[in-house]
């Protein structure tokens, strides 16, 4: 963890997050020393929520678990990456399996281009 940079990102940095298997893109969140240091001593991805400024465990009141597999940094040591086992199936609060359900058409019109699997969700 030392070799992390929290410092840039004023003691965030961002997490992205990817299904181990099929390697598509579930979320983007934002981890803190604390909540990196969870990650690892539980083996379930921990985040810092900064709208509701406070350690999340993802999942943890819908069972929507991410359970890490691997975890990587980038070269700047300020942004990582966690490969997980999306338990459920269902990583964003709205039902959909990728927060990155939608699509920006060249118009700037927005699609969706994944079916919700469930409806909203307290992940």
């Amino acid at each position: 963890m030392e070799g992390l940079d929290f410092k840039k990102g004023n003691g965030l940095i961002p997490a992205i997050v990817q299904d181990y298997k099929t390697k598509r893109v579930l979320m983007l969140a934002y981890i803190n020393q604390e909540s990196f240091k969870m990650t690892l001593q539980t083996g379930e991805a921990h985040y810092w929520s900064r709208s509701r400024n406070c350690l999340w465990h993802k999942g943890k009141t819908s069972g929507h678990v991410q359970k890490i597999k691997e975890i990587y940094v980038d070269c700047d040591n300020d942004t990582v990456l966690f490969l997980v086992e999306q338990v459920g199936g269902i990583a964003c609060h709205t039902g959909h399996e990728s927060c990155f359900y939608r699509r920006i058409n060249r118009d700037g019109s927005f699609e969706i281009v994944d079916k919700k699997l469930q409806d909203e969700v307290e992940v």
